[in-house]
């Protein structure tokens, strides 16, 4: 067998090493798979309306780790959720999982949406990170076998009635949002889902704890979702065809309004929807007119937020509300009106808003309104405001010099008399005595720094 010296030998592997890097190739292949972290499977995503959704993730650990997130983004959040998990010890094959319990982690409505992946952070530094793959799922209510039927941009969801049951609840929810977008101008496009429950128990399941008793429909701009609770027998009443327009009018001015940072006062959302769906009816107007008379009224600025819990106050605060709409429209115009909702969405506050649309505040608006009906200034129930705390002293000392006339020289300030021996007279004022200490404290304080920067300058062989 012939011989190969050493330097031969070494020459041999370089050339070998130099033709692998030449052609991509690592010379030790498994060095780059133990280098990363982690290696990702498929994502699984499982929704059950009486658990919650499971999110589980397979994985292969390479390296050791430091934090294990989940991130999580419902509907149409902003950003996700970080939620820590439990790290898992050593490294090989694992599954991670994450069970979303509403029960635990709060209310999800059916057909929320969400998007879910897993993060890895590993014991090395910030740049240990791998990041799996997105699974997405949707919260359903899988109580019921749903149906389906489909228009343009309403598809309408039921489990009991007959094919022309919702073929007559797709007519009502595919004419209002046609007629709603073109009054407040705007192009819907996504689609509308429209669930309807033939059960109170179950319809008060889906919209979760603390529904009030009397909703008998919802729409959720989030998930672009409208719930209502419809009996099979109940279709053709002629509630059935206020209540839809009333949410999907909801819907749609949300279109009209987005923005990230405010959205129309309450009174005025429901006014919409109340005026659109049914108008300011003779029922709503008696209540508003005996409110005014007996000065039960509420200010529109208390109708902002979340409206009375009680039904009479619940009751009236939908009527003041479509009542204050119709006063718009009558008073302003529908134009106007369109204006005003459109011009939310560059976020502009209420006062600006009605400023940009009428010329005048909320303040104003709200007291013309009342001025219309007749009525006096509500009382204001609820917090106060506090009444203004004394004021100290010295703020209210007039420290303005007063101007001498013309002609003659500098004169005292008014109220002071030159002390005896022209010393300097005497002053209660507690803003100056703090002036002539703060400006005192200042002059040592640069004294000190000076002696501090030449004493240092020393240390260092500066020139002195």
């Amino acid at each position: 067998m012939d011989r190969v010296s050493p330097s031969r030998a070494l020459r041999g592997l370089l050339l070998v090493t130099l033709a692998g890097v030449a052609l991509g190739l690592s010379p030790v292949a498994p060095v780059a798979a133990a280098s990363s972290l982690a290696e990702f499977g498929d994502p699984v995503g499982e929704s059950s309306f009486t658990t919650g959704v499971r999110f589980s993730q397979p994985v292969s650990i390479h390296r050791t780790l430091a934090r294990v997130e989940l991130l999580l983004t419902i509907a149409d959040a902003d950003g996700s959720t970080v939620i820590s998990q439990p790290v898992p010890s050593g490294t090989g094959a694992r599954i991670l999982t994450y069970l979303f319990d509403p029960a635990v982690d709060g209310h999800l409505p059916p057909n929320t949406p969400l998007v879910a992946r897993w993060r890895v952070i590993g014991v090395d530094g910030p740049d240990a990170v791998e990041l799996g793959p997105e699974v997405r799922v949707t919260y359903s209510d899988d109580r019921f076998e749903w149906r389906t039927e489909a228009g343009a941009l309403v598809r309408v969801h039921w489990y009991e009635g007959s094919d022309a049951f919702g073929a007559r609840a797709l007519k009502i929810g595919q004419d209002a949002v046609r007629e709603v977008s073109n009054l407040l101008q705007v192009t819907e496009s996504d689609p509308i889902d429209f669930y309807i429950y033939a059960d109170q128990a179950a319809f008060y399941d889906a919209l979760g704890p603390g529904t009030r008793e009397n909703v008998g429909g919802q729409a959720n701009a989030e998930i672009r979702t409208l719930f209502a609770l419809i009996s099979p027998t109940d279709i053709d009443l002629p509630w059935v065809g206020t209540v839809i327009p009333h949410e999907l009018t909801h819907l749609v001015l949300d279109t009209a309004a987005d923005n990230p940072y405010h959205f129309p006062p309450r009174w005025l959302n429901e006014g919409l929807a109340v005026y659109l769906s049914q108008g300011y009816d003779a029922s709503d107007r008696g209540a508003v007119e005996a409110a005014a008379i007996s000065g039960a009224l509420i200010p529109l600025d208390g109708l902002t937020g979340e409206f009375p819990t009680s039904y009479e106050r619940f009751s009236l605060a939908y009527a003041e509300s479509v009542s204050a709409v119709e006063y718009f429209i009558r008073t302003h115009g529908q134009d106007s009106l369109v204006s005003l909702i459109r011009s939310y969405a560059v976020g502009r506050s209420d006062d600006e808003a009605f400023g940009a649309a009428l010329g005048i505040d909320t303040s104003a608006f709200g007291a013309a309104w009342l001025e219309d009906l007749g009525a006096a200034v509500p009382t204001r129930y609820g917090p106060q405001p506090a009444p203004p705390g004394p004021v100290p002293s010295a703020w209210l000392v007039d420290m303005t010099p007063s101007s001498p006339p013309e002609g003659t020289g500098p004169t005292e300030p008014t109220g002071a008399s030159p002390p005896p021996g022209g010393d300097a007279p005497p002053s209660d004022d507690g803003a100056s005595l703090a002036l002539v200490s703060l400006v005192g404290a200042l002059a040592v304080l640069l004294v000190l720094a000076g002696l501090t920067v030449r004493r240092r300058r020393g240390d260092h062989g500066s020139p002195g």
